[in-house]
């Protein structure tokens, strides 16, 4: 079972747009070495839409050499149902503790059809996994409860911010799950998580992904502190100097949930390259604007 802040890596590039192993072992140990609950790599912040198979199991490799068994792995899968299951099985080749399962590609899914698209990526390796409610693939209610009672799924993700659905999923799986005493976790999975997590964890969703972490861990241990506490002041303040401009400038451009977490890794010190298209690098000015809210958000910590 995982606890904490988990910890979502970038995947480093070249300037000539291969993968750098070597700046993601460095990325990944620093990030272990701050004491995050658990590391995610190649998910949707590693841009998994843009790895080769190979590619992908190289940076698991990497990633689960660099954890060095610290904390678990969890590796992310999706797409066209085989190349799930390739991916599936590349990540348990790769030491893989865990899989998270994103949208399959494109397609409209009914909910028949994502339980069947779970089970099937499920059977590849028997890992744990995790599966992931966004975009076209958003579980009601009665489907969560059924693809929560699938032998390996232990979480689900929430991507759609929808409170009002995350509010009924979250006991209608518990209480689908109360006779086998199955465990099972939720997570709050929006982009910028911090900034809704106080919503998310009154319904009982106390995990989160932080996108920060990977760039200021400091400044996201700090937030969870505040929040495990109910420190409400030091919440109102990383919110406001920090956390809510990070959103504002995220909005700015479709992307850059991941190009502003990359712009963040390079600046803490571990050149991260550039995203791959068809996402877009933030520009000069934009990556300045981001080094003034790391400062913002240290200045409150140290307050």
């Amino acid at each position: 079972m995982l606890e904490g802040v988990l910890f979502f890596p970038v995947t480093p590039f070249t300037a000539t747009g291969d993968v750098d192993l070597d700046a993601l072992r460095r990325h990944v140990s620093a990030g272990v070495d701050a004491g995050p609950g658990g590391v995610f790599v190649a998910c949707g912040t590693g841009e998994f839409h843009a790895l080769d198979q190979e590619e992908f199991a190289e940076v698991v490799r990497t990633a689960v050499d660099a954890v060095g068994g610290r904390v678990p792995v969890y590796a992310g899968v999706g797409g066209a149902l085989g190349l799930a299951r390739r991916f599936a099985r590349a990540a348990a080749e790769a030491g893989a503790d865990g899989l998270l399962l994103m949208p399959p590609y494109l397609v409209e899914s009914p909910a028949a059809g994502l339980i069947a698209y779970t089970r099937e990526v499920g059977r590849e390796t028997g890992l744990p996994l995790i599966v992931y409610n966004r975009a076209n693939a958003r579980f009601d209610e009665r489907s969560a409860a059924d693809v929560a009672q699938l032998p390996t799924v232990v979480g689900l993700k929430d991507g759609t911010g929808d409170l009002d659905l995350v509010a009924r999923i979250v006991p209608a799986v518990r209480d689908a799950l109360a006779a086998s005493g199955k465990s099972f976790q939720f997570f709050n999975g929006m982009p910028t998580a911090e900034a809704s997590q106080q919503a998310y964890r009154a319904l009982g969703v106390k995990l989160y992904s932080s996108a920060s972490f990977a760039f200021a861990p400091d400044i996201s241990l700090a937030f969870h502190r505040a929040v495990e506490a109910g420190d409400q002041p030091r919440i109102d303040a990383l919110q406001r100097a920090f956390f809510h401009p990070l959103v504002r400038l995220r909005r700015r451009v479709p992307g850059y949930a991941v190009a502003l977490v990359k712009a963040g890794v390079t600046l803490s010190g571990v050149e991260a390259g550039p995203v791959r298209p068809p996402l877009t690098s933030l520009t000069g000015p934009e990556t300045e604007e981001l080094a003034a809210l790391i400062a913002d958000g240290r200045a409150v910590i140290a307050s």
